[in-house]
C-alpha cells in the first residue's frame, strides 16, 4: 500500500486534502479513486484512508481508521555528520533514516569538500529533509526523524541533549564499541572524507566525546556511520 506523509491530525470519517507534493506522487504512481493508501503524520500516528477525488492540482482522501503505530528502536540516536559530497550525503541520510536514527545535525568541517552558506545552505536543509521523509515512507516509519540546521561542530555541540553517551568515530585512541554497557541513547559524531582535523576531534573529546573504532580499516564516511548504527542497533536496538 502507498504511504505518503501528510503532517496534520487524523479523525475517522473526515476528508483530508493532500499536499501539493503528494498530489504529485499520486499522479507519478497512477493511482485511482477508490485506491486505498496510508498516511503518516510524522509523530507516530497512521491513517488507513481511500482516495475520494483526483484532480489536476488537488487530490482528497477519506480516511477510513486512525492508529498510533510505533516502529522506532528503543535505541535514540542522534548522528552529528560532517557535510559530505551530493551523493554521499544523500546516501548516508537515506540509510540512517532506515536504521533507526532518531535525529540528524549536518555539521561543515575543516576538511569538507562541500561548503554551504545562506539560501544555499537552507535549501540543501530542506533537500535532506525530504529525503528523510522519503526514507520514512519507504521503510514503514511514522516518526521522521529532524534534519537540523547546518551549522559549525561548536553549535552543533552546544545544542546536543545532556542524557547519552557521546561516540566519535575515530581511528586514534579507540576503543570498541562492543567493550561499552548497554545504552538507550547516543550521540554519534562522524567525520568527513577526510576525517576530522586533530583540532575537532580534540574539541569533541573536550564535550564528552569518547573515541571509538570498527575494526582495523578505514572507512569512508558513509561507511562509519551506516556501519555504527548497525553495529549499535544490533548490540542495544531492535536488530
Amino acid at each position: 500500500m502507498p504511504r505518503f506523509y501528510v503532517p496534520q491530525a487524523f479523525a475517522a470519517g473526515e476528508t483530508v486534502m493532500l499536499p501539493e507534493n503528494v498530489c504529485r506522487h499520486v499522479q507519478v504512481l497512477r493511482l485511482r479513486a477508490g485506491d486505498e493508501v496510508e498516511l503518516f503524520d510524522g509523530r507516530g500516528v497512521c491513517a488507513r484512508a481511500v482516495l475520494a477525488d483526483i484532480g489536476r492540482k488537488q487530490v482528497a482522501a477519506t480516511v477510513l481508521a486512525v492508529s498510533a503505530q510505533s516502529r522506532e528502536s528503543p535505541l535514540e540516536v542522534v548522528l552529528v555528520q560532517a557535510v559530505s559530497a551530493a551523493e554521499r550525503m544523500d546516501f548516508t541520510l537515506q540509510k540512517s533514516t532506515e536504521l533507526g536514527v532518531s535525529r540528524i545535525v549536518p555539521v561543515l568541517t575543516e576538511r569538507a569538500t562541500v561548503r554551504l552558506q545562506g539560501e544555499r545552505a537552507e535549501k540543501k536543509v530542506q533537500r535532506w529533509q525530504e529525503i528523510v521523509v522519503a526514507a520514512c515512507e519507504q521503510c514503514g516509519r511514522n516518526q521522521v526523524p529532524e534534519v537540523a540546521p547546518l551549522g559549525s561542530l561548536a553549535q552543533a555541540f552546544a545544542a546536543l541533549p545532556e542524557e547519552g553517551l557521546r561516540l566519535l568515530m575515530s581511528p586514534h585512541r579507540a576503543g570498541r564499541l562492543a567493550d561499552l554497557p548497554p545504552q538507550r541513547r547516543v550521540v554519534l559524531l562522524v567525520g568527513p572524507e577526510g576525517g576530522l582535523s586533530e583540532k575537532e576531534e580534540e574539541l569533541a573529546l573536550q564535550h564528552g566525546f569518547q573515541a571509538v573504532l570498527l575494526g582495523r580499516r578505514i572507512l569512508r564516511t558513509e561507511t562509519a556511520s551506516l556501519a555504527a548504527l548497525a553495529a549499535m542497533q544490533t548490540l542495544w536496538g531492535d536488530f
